[in-house]
This record gives structure tokens, C-alpha cells and sequence, in this order.
């Protein structure tokens, strides 16, 4: 069932959610007080591979409206965050499972200090979940009260004799050390919750297509995600990243940490909203979240039905040696545009729809690098969902008025779509839908090395 995004965004009326063989309805109450998730753990995010700490965005959001302080929930962001090829093998950009357990242990330790918590629980998708279980199996457990797997491969992406040493082959020495051979695969003391999709996890299917191999079998089916020993739960026909994401994920983590129903799945939106974030790269085309120093950030008010700039830049200024950038102020009912300038990279600007509250892991990533596909094109425009793919049939996906021809059916896989439009076309709007949220951009001139994203909030 597609989800209105101004129902779950704005909490305007009630939210009837149908998934899988499971029923809930979320209705929009009064915003609960602080006091109210006071009792429930410190949370800690913790992204995939190749991601960061801003996919959170949107879950963190939804635990402040339901009373859980600002102070005690934080997005980790793993400094080197795509896996090695072969986990014992040094390559650049890139991380082992041993880095990822250090950089979550240090993360869980720095989240204990800032709240005096004696543990913390963890939530977790893709990648994110090897990390949380190397560490909680491997003494630090008594950290860790809960730990919630959302997308996890836990028994791989695919299990094979070849790539013996790839961290997500199922016969391959990391999870063979962490799933054993028989009895409970989860870490006694921490309650593990695992959430999977009914059948369109794009890295627990059972044929290798997806991994370029098609009638191959990859030896693991959809219910790979789950563990012996843990809550194991099917959430209905959604994708991998949603399994974190969704607000049906929602439900499910708040419930198993907190130990009841959330009052809300909508976010409440604020009255004052200020937005910062990190500036990072992608050197040699792997993404990394390492700060870029001297990139120029500027925000600019935009109006939702044209993309125009309304008045002066909100915000203008190079980062530091820390890459961070902001605050800014926003209205909650503002549309915004981003424009990143860092060397070595197009000139970047991402449209949003209105930030509903305040965050600090708004990060910023220039775009890809134009290429020759591009070398005749006027303008550049893209549309990208970075908390899940654009599934069709299942969705409505349309940029400038059509059906992209580069998302495939079936399995969603693809979460960026783009359309070259002729030199005429350049300072036109263009609208881009996924669902019920619409944003409008406009296209910048690529012979300046200027792309334009709309990049969805849901």
C-alpha cells in the first residue's frame, strides 16, 4: 500500500498501514513530553554500506515525537564506510569488520559518557548489523541492551566456494565466526530483534541476478536476515534499505526497545528548525565520510511550485578542516535548495522538501561526475532516494512527468534516476514525484559542471 507522505510527515489524519499479515494503525496525538522516552535506552543508528549517519534522519526524528530526548540518540558515521573486497586484505578507502567494530565500540562509549547510560541499544541496518554483532559477540555485550537488525545479511548476500573472504559470504570466516554451526546465533544478555522484507530485499534473494550471475543460485533465500535465538519478524513487501527506514520499521524498533506502542508514527514538526551537517567526498569514486575542508555550502529558500529562489541565501559559507557545515535556520514549511562547491566535483544542487525538525546529520555528498553520456546534454537532473529504491510496479515514479526508463521493474534496486535535457530546457523547472512527495528543481547548465538533484525525504 503506497504511503501518503503528507500523512506520515504532517500526522493529518489517521494512518492505515497495511503490510504483509501484520496491522497497525498510527494516529496523530498530542507530541508526548520529554519524560516520556526518558525510560527507554540511549539509541544508537548505525548505517550500511557505503551510507552515513543522515539515512537516520527521518527514525530519529520520529523517536523526538515520541518523547525520546535529542541528547540520547545519535547516527554514527563509519569513517571508511564500503567493505573490502577480501575483509583480511588492506585496500584504500575502505574498511575491515575489525574497523567497523572499533569505530562502534568508540561510538557506543562516547553515547554512554554524554548520557551516563549503562547500556545503550542498537539499531542497525545492512552492514550496520555485521558491526553491531561482531562487537556485542566479541566482549561487548554488557554494553548493549538491545539490538535491532534491519536488512542485516546475516548469512550472507550469497554463499559460494568463490570470494571466501568477503565479509557477506555466508561460508566465509566472518559469519561462519559469528553464526556457528548450530544452536542460537545471537549473544546472550542483549534481546536481538531482526526485520526483513517478504521477498524484495534486493541482497536476500535466491538467484545471483542481482549479483550479475543470473540462474545461479546464491544460496540464500529471503529469510537469510534471520536469527536463531532472536525476534524474528517479516514486515511485508519492502525494500532493503526500508527494513531500517520505512515507518513501518518504525513501529517495530520503537516497540521492542521501548516495550510498548508508539503514541505516533508521524513526525511532529517544530517551530524553530535548524539544519547542520558534514561535507564529505568520494575520492576515486568510493564514497567515504572523511571531511572536506573549503567546500561552500549556501541554502536558499525555494518556492515549492517552481524551484525559484525566494530572496538572498539563508546560509553561505566554506567549511573548515572538520567539513562541518551550519546552522541554519529554516521554516518548517519551506522547501529548500543546497548547493555544494568542493574541488574535484560538479557543483551540486539538491533539492528538499521542508525539514520538519532540527538535525545535525544533514551531510552533504557532491554528485557523481559528469560523464559522456553527458557531454550534449543542456542540463542534468536527477532524482535520488537514499532511504530506499524506487520499486515499480510498487511505486509512482516520475521525473518530469514520466516514468524513468533507467529503474528497473520487479526487485526495487535503484535509488537514482536521471534525465539529460536539451540546452533550451536550461532555468525551466522540473518536477519530480515519488508517491505523494513532489519536489520541484530546476535545471542548472552542465556546461558550467552543474547537476541538479531532487532528493527525497521518504
Amino acid at each position: 500500500m503506497t504511503l501518503s507522505r503528507r500523512t506520515i510527515l504532517t500526522g493529518a489524519a489517521m494512518l492505515p498501514l497495511a503490510l504483509h499479515t501484520l496491522r497497525f494503525e498510527a494516529v496523530a496525538q498530542t507530541n508526548p513530553s520529554a519524560a516520556a522516552g526518558s525510560d527507554i535506552p540511549p539509541i544508537l543508528f548505525v548505517h550500511g554500506n557505503g551510507d552515513h549517519a543522515a539515512l537516520w534522519m527521518t527514525q530519529i526524528w520520529r523517536m523526538e515525537s515520541n518523547g525520546v530526548p535529542r541528547n540520547r540518540l545519535m547516527a554514527l558515521n563509519f569513517t571508511d564506510p564500503l567493505a573490502r573486497s577480501d575483509d583480511a586484505v588492506a585496500q584504500q578507502g575502505r574498511s575491515s569488520t575489525e574497523d567497523q567494530r572499533r569505530e562502534l565500540g568508540e561510538a557506543i562509549a562516547k553515547l554512554k559518557k554524554r548520557t551516563g547510560a549503562v547500556k545503550v541499544a542498537l539499531v542497525a541496518n545492512s552492514r550496520g548489523g555485521n558491526a553491531v554483532r561482531n562487537y556485542v559477540k566479541n566482549g561487548g555485550g554488557g554494553d548493549v541492551s538491545h539490538a535491532v537488525l534491519c536488512g542485516t545479511p546475516n548469512h550472507g548476500v550469497f554463499d559460494w566456494a568463490d570470494n571466501p573472504g568477503s565479509e557477506f559470504n555466508g561460508r566465509g570466516p566472518f559469519l561462519k565466526g559469528l553464526n556457528g554451526s548450530e544452536g542460537p546465533e545471537v549473544t546472550e544478555g542483549t534481546a536481538f530483534l531482526t526485520l526483513r522484507s517478504d521477498g524484495i530485499d534486493k541482497y536476500a534473494q535466491p538467484d545471483s541476478r542481482l549479483l550479475g550471475k543470473p540462474g545461479v543460485a546464491t544460496g540464500v533465500t529471503s529469510d537469510g536476515p534471520a536469527l536463531r535465538g532472536a525476534t524474528n519478524l517479516v514486515i511485508g513487501a519492502i525494500d532493503h534499505r526500508e527494513t531500517g527506514f520505512h515507518p513501518r520499521a518504525f513501529r517495530e524498533i520503537y516497540k521492542f526497545i521501548a516495550g510498548r506502542e508508539p503514541a505516533r508514527i508521524d513526525i511532529a514538526p517544530e517551530n524553530e528548525v535548524k539544519i547542520s551537517g558534514l561535507v564529505t567526498g568520494t575520492p576515486g569514486g568510493a564514497p567515504t565520510n572523511r571531511p572536506v575542508a573549503d567546500a561552500l555550502v549556501e541554502v536558499y529558500r525555494v518556492a515549492p511550485d517552481s524551484g525559484e529562489r525566494i530572496g538572498a541565501a539563508l546560509y553561505a559559507t566554506r567549511t573548515s578542516a572538520d567539513g562541518r557545515w551550519g546552522p541554519v535556520q529554516v521554516d518548517p514549511t519551506w522547501p529548500v535548495e543546497i548547493v555544494l562547491t568542493s574541488a574535484g566535483a560538479p557543483i551540486t544542487h539538491s533539492y528538499r522538501s521542508p525539514f520538519l525538525r532540527s538535525s545535525d546529520v544533514v551531510h552533504l555528498r557532491a554528485g557523481r561526475a559528469l560523464g559522456p553520456a553527458d557531454t550534449t546534454a543542456g542540463a542534468v537532473v536527477s532524482m535520488s532516494r537514499v532511504r530506499g529504491y524506487f520499486g515499480l510496479p510498487r511505486d509512482v515514479v516520475l521525473l518530469d512527468g514520466k516514468e524513468p526508463t533507467d529503474v528497473k521493474a520487479g526487485v526495487p534496486t535503484d535509488s537514482l534516476s536521471t534525465i539529460r535535457l536539451p540546452v533550451t530546457d536550461i532555468g525551466r523547472p522540473v518536477a519530480a514525484l515519488f508517491n505523494q512527495e513532489r519536489i520541484v528543481v530546476r535545471a542548472w547548465p552542465a556546461s558550467e559542471n552543474r547537476i541538479t538533484v531532487a532528493e527525497f525525504t521518504e
